[in-house]
């Protein structure tokens, strides 16, 4: 039987987890027959005894027949989970990639940072395929369930279609490529990530670029565009025109272009992505 690592949540986080795949409902792990089982007996309550002398307490009355003094009724305990559900945040990222200068002591530093809920519930950090040191670096979006299950990026339906069109012209993961992603942890049920987490994540995936050092930046998806260029457009609108990157004073030429899940879905805007494709080896042919 595969291990989930659920069992190693703290119990809101796992709480946290059941909500978010749907549960809405405890059961018992034996049945109950409610209709033969005897009634819970009401509990006796004892009543304080009287003092013989001096003003008596003061009784709230809490429900028929149970009597508790001021002050003494139950108290409420706060559930206090031993890690963030949001994870460490913008500025741990920024303080632990400000240490790191090669592309294995950047992955280490993924590995054991706070990524909150998103990471716990992930079953692996996805960070990166290809080949290190390639001209041509690509940005995904985040992990789906293959790319989870494999730990490796673009490896699922949409990572064979860009094989395929990489193959086409002329490049592959094997010798010329490098792919990452924005967020290295699937998001439950595949959703988008949200802002939160693109923020936290944005530091590991700029010093990514940094110490990768490519000649050029496929950047697929809006998620992926509008973090690592600062702005709120939409991919429809950014595509196919040429950005800079300013990292630490480094500046790479990056393309915004559909991601592959968005093309199997709308085929018809494949020809545009086939464009840009080649409008980066063109970009990698001249530089």
């Amino acid at each position: 039987m595969q291990d989930t690592g659920l069992h190693n949540m703290d119990a809101a986080t796992l709480l946290a987890w059941h909500i978010a795949m749907g549960a809405d409902e405890a059961i018992d792990d034996e049945c109950v027959d409610r209709f033969t089982a005897p009634a819970p007996q009401a509990a006796t309550v004892q009543q304080p005894p009287t003092q013989q002398s001096g003003a008596s307490p003061r009784v709230q009355q809490s429900r028929p027949g149970v009597q508790m003094q001021a002050g003494t009724g139950p108290r409420r305990v706060e559930a206090r989970p031993v890690q963030a559900i949001a994870g460490a945040g913008q500025a741990a990222a920024e303080s632990v990639v400000a240490s790191c200068k090669t592309l294995d002591e950047l992955e280490a530093a993924l590995n054991a940072f706070d990524g909150g809920l998103l990471k716990r519930s992930a079953k692996n950090t996805v960070f990166a395929d290809g080949t290190r040191g390639a001209p041509l670096m690509i940005v995904g979006e985040a992990p789906g369930a293959d790319e989870d299950q494999q730990g490796k990026p673009f490896v699922g339906v949409s990572g064979q279609l860009l094989d395929k069109m990489l193959n086409a012209s002329g490049m592959s993961r094997d010798k010329d490529v490098y792919i990452s992603n924005v967020v290295p942890w699937r998001p439950l049920g595949n959703r988008t990530p949200d802002q939160a987490v693109i923020t936290m994540c944005l530091p590991f995936i700029r010093k990514h670029i940094e110490l990768a050092a490519p000649k050029a930046v496929l950047m697929l998806g809006g998620v992926s565009a509008k973090a690592l260029l600062g702005t709120e457009d939409g991919i429809t609108r950014l595509r196919g025109r040429w950005r800079e990157i300013d990292i630490r004073g480094q500046k790479f030429a990056a393309l915004p272009a559909y991601h592959p899940a968005y093309l199997l879905r709308q085929p018809a805007l494949k020809g545009l992505a086939w464009r840009d494709l080649l409008a980066v080896k063109r970009k990698l042919q001249s530089s």
